[in-house]
C-alpha cells in the first residue's frame, strides 16, 4: 500500500515558528516517525511539503494511480484553495485533513475548511500526534486494521 502526506505552506518552519502552538518538532522529525509507523502497517509513506498551491496541486495528482489515501495538512490552504479541494476530488484518493492545533479554538477565519466535508475524516489540535492519528484513521479507512 503506498500513501501520500502533504504539508503545506510554513510547515516548513515547524520547530522554529509559533513554539506555543506549534511545538518544537520539526517537520523532519514527524516525517521520519510516520514513515516508520507506516511501515509496521505494510505500508509505504512519501512525503512532500511545498509553501506553493501549485506544487501542491501537481503532487496530488501525481498520486492518481499510485497512492491508495493521502494525508494532508493544507495548513493556511484549508481555509482559502478550491484548487486543492478539486484536485483531491478530482483524483478520487480517499483523504484525511489534520492540523497540529486545534483550529475552532483559534481566529475565526481558521474555523472553516474547504476539504474537510470531502475527507474520510478530520484530525486536529493533538500536536504531533495529530499525524499518527490521522494516519491510523486512514488505515482503518482503506482496510488495513
Amino acid at each position: 500500500m503506498h500513501l501520500l502526506l502533504l504539508n503545506g505552506p510554513n510547515l516548513n518552519l515547524l520547530g522554529q515558528r509559533e513554539p506555543g502552538i506549534y511545538g518544537n518538532g520539526t517537520l523532519a522529525s514527524i516525517e521520519e516517525r510516520l514513515r516508520q509507523e507506516a511501515k509496521a502497517e505494510g505500508a509505504e509513506l512519501d512525503c512532500f511539503q511545498s509553501n506553493f498551491e501549485g506544487a501542491l496541486v501537481e503532487r496530488i495528482h501525481q498520486a492518481m494511480g499510485l497512492s491508495q489515501g493521502i494525508l494532508i495538512n493544507a495548513g493556511a490552504y484549508t481555509h482559502t484553495s478550491i484548487a486543492l479541494r478539486d484536485a483531491l476530488l478530482g483524483v478520487a484518493i480517499p483523504f484525511v485533513e489534520l492540523h497540529l492545533s486545534n483550529t475552532h479554538a483559534r481566529e475565526n477565519f481558521r474555523h472553516r475548511s474547504l476539504l474537510a466535508d470531502r475527507a474520510v475524516g478530520v484530525v486536529s489540535g493533538f500536536g504531533p500526534m495529530s499525524y499518527s492519528l490521522a494516519l491510523q484513521g486512514l488505515l482503518h479507512h482503506l482496510g488495513q486494521f
